[in-house]
């Protein structure tokens, strides 16, 4: 079948973006879904820093690739052997398709899937094949989802059913947003009631990690960023502190207002002096969480005595250190309950067709979530 996708075809683009316009909306040939996979027709689909780190060439993909991956839609064919899904399912897709039986899958770590992070490095399927086509070149699938379309093909193991009255608009930031920021806070860092927690870098990774920092209940909530905007949102969701990071005195107002540093500290913002703050401002006995994808270039510096000598730890966060299929569910239904309120994050919803000047908007930090609306 035929059908409208936005296309990178050359990483590194100066901005503005509505002017170079790196995402080209292209006519592309999708084939039909193969053995285990499924044909979604894509609802809504949010523009993530994720896919703008491939954009801006400071995450390393194969081009052409056509983006997106944080989405949610509706089943409208299934492949050979699916047999838990049908045609007008309602999903959410998931950052890595897992396969249930390498060692990190049967350690309860599906984001790191070993045959599931090897497909999308390479760019393809979890099949190791392309089903998207422009003029009879192959083009590389975005972790296997592609969800910048009016259709993707994406495996089983891609997708969580999710209940056919959620609104997808809203459902779509699960499968990363919510899944990323939560998780960082819930199953990584693993915070505890009555605790410390800061958060650096408040897009929306950073503003859900605030939420799921008050879903754990700690007790004081430090939000950080450069942008006085978010700061105020982050008060809005449960912050108790909030710093701004661009101010030369920030680490040690951090650390006077907490006595000497917080108890866990999660970088959502994906760039070196942002996870600098982090370990900066962690106390003693602390952990430093870092959930953001910096370039591959960028080092962190830190005194290894400090690792001994105070106890501290440095922890990688991916996706939220999640199990979709057993999180997501419990994650949506605190949201109908009104607990975990990520509605609230969402910005503009835009058509494909604006996809660039979403991206710009991104870039300058003036939007939390857009999510493009089919």
């Amino acid at each position: 079948m035929k059908i409208r996708a936005a296309v990178l075809d050359t990483r590194g683009m100066d901005r503005p973006y509505k002017d170079t316009r790196p995402l080209q909306i292209e006519e592309l040939e999708l084939d039909p879904p193969g053995d285990g996979e499924v044909l979604v027709e894509i609802k809504a689909s949010g523009l993530c820093h994720s896919d703008l780190s491939v954009i801006d060439g400071n995450r390393p993909r194969p081009t052409p690739m056509a983006l997106g991956h944080e989405s949610a839609g509706v089943v409208a064919e299934i492949g050979p052997n699916v047999m838990d899904l049908a045609p007008g399912d309602h999903v959410v897709a998931t950052l890595v398709p897992s396969c249930g039986h390498c060692v990190p899958c049967a350690s309860g770590r599906p984001m790191l899937c070993e045959p599931g992070v090897s497909a999308n490095t390479a760019g393809t399927l979890y099949s190791g094949k392309f089903a998207l086509h422009r003029n009879g070149e192959h083009i590389h699938h975005h972790i296997g989802i592609s969800a910048f379309a009016e259709y993707a093909v994406m495996a089983r193991n891609s997708l969580i059913k999710v209940e056919r009255s959620l609104p997808l608009v809203e459902v779509a930031m699960f499968g990363c947003a919510v899944m990323t920021g939560v998780g960082a806070v819930i199953n990584t860092a693993g915070v505890k009631a009555g605790s410390t927690v800061a958060v650096i870098g408040l897009g929306g990774v950073g503003l859900n990690a605030i939420l799921g920092a008050r879903l754990a209940g700690a007790r004081r909530i430090v939000a950080l960023d450069i942008l006085d905007h978010k700061l105020a949102l982050a008060r809005q969701l449960g912050a108790t502190d909030t710093f701004n990071a661009g101010d030369a005195e920030c680490v040690e107002a951090v650390r006077d207002a907490t006595s000497g540093g917080v108890e866990y500290a999660i970088d959502t913002a994906g760039a070196g002096p942002a996870l600098q703050i982090a370990w900066d401002i962690t106390r003693r006995g602390g952990m430093t969480v870092t959930a953001g994808l910096p370039h591959p270039d960028t080092h962190l510096a830190v005194p290894a005595v400090m690792l001994v000598g105070e106890e501290r730890t440095l922890k990688g966060s991916y996706g939220g250190s999640s199990v979709p299929v057993r999180d997501i569910p419990q994650y949506l239904e605190l949201y109908q309950r009104g607990i975990l309120p990520v509605d609230s994050l969402l910005s503009e919803q835009l058509t494909l067709d604006e996809i660039n000047e979403g991206f710009d908007r991104l870039a300058d930090g003036a939007t939390i979530r857009q999510m493009i609306v089919f």
